[in-house]
């Protein structure tokens, strides 16, 4: 398939999914794939979505991180498994100013960063976990494209990650249509509701809040009381 067609297709998604924004999205996945709350942006733009390419590496190591930034497509999001280590920098200005020339749609990191002052004036998005001024090593190989943990979320290579002010959500490739359809519909539920709420409709009314309380309060709350109502 030509280069062009690939890049065109995945110029659409990510315009869908940018359009459609995290919390919708996660929602569509039944509310979650979302990482977790300290996955933050540092950057002056937040808003990214492209196919992922990984790379794990050893703790407080950088080595592979300069190779997958080699080998890492335009249009992607570079997604690296600093396996939660906070005290030492795996990302700093310099990559930020290679990746954005490079035309990478954003990086995640589940470690530090630090050079907080250049990152935050650069429009490249880049979410982590903690900033500190310690550098990692290179001594240590890691691995590139292979599925990783970040911000407690699995990531494959291929699926989709989005980021935006409320955090970063993976779509996994697999489910990438079937998200879409439901975040799509999703999204005309929500511009119904917000059409009535400025008419002055009660949000509550709306979302028939009364229904689902008075079921509540007929239900069994406690597990093991649904052994009586079986009959056993």
């Amino acid at each position: 398939m030509p280069t062009r067609i690939v890049r065109s297709g995945i110029q659409a998604t990510r315009k869908r999914l940018l359009r459609f924004g995290t919390a919708l999205l996660s929602d569509a996945m039944g509310k979650t794939g979302a990482m977790q709350h300290d996955m933050r942006c540092f950057s002056a733009h937040c808003r990214m979505a492209g196919p992922a390419t990984t790379v794990r590496v050893h703790t407080a190591d950088i080595l592979m991180i300069g190779k997958a930034l080699s080998v890492c497509p335009k249009g992607h999001v570079l997604v690296i498994d600093g396996q939660g280590e906070l005290n030492t920098a795996l990302w700093g200005g310099a990559t930020t100013a290679c990746a954005r020339l490079k035309e990478l749609a954003g990086v995640v990191i589940d470690g530090a960063v630090r050079d907080r002052s250049e990152i935050r004036r650069d429009r490249l998005p880049v979410f982590a976990r903690a900033v500190v001024p310690n550098a990692g090593g290179a001594e240590y190989a890691g691995e590139i494209n292979i599925p990783i943990q970040c911000g407690g979320c699995v990531v494959q290579p291929g699926d989709w990650v989005i980021g935006d002010e409320d955090g970063v959500v993976v779509v996994p490739a697999n489910r990438l249509a079937s998200v879409l359809t439901t975040a799509s519909r999703l999204a005309e539920v929500e511009k119904r509701i917000y059409r009535q709420i400025r008419q002055g409709r009660d949000l509550a009314t709306l979302l028939r809040y009364d229904e689902l309380l008075a079921r509540k309060s007929k239900g069994v709350f406690l597990p093991q009381m649904r052994f009586l109502e079986g009959g056993k």
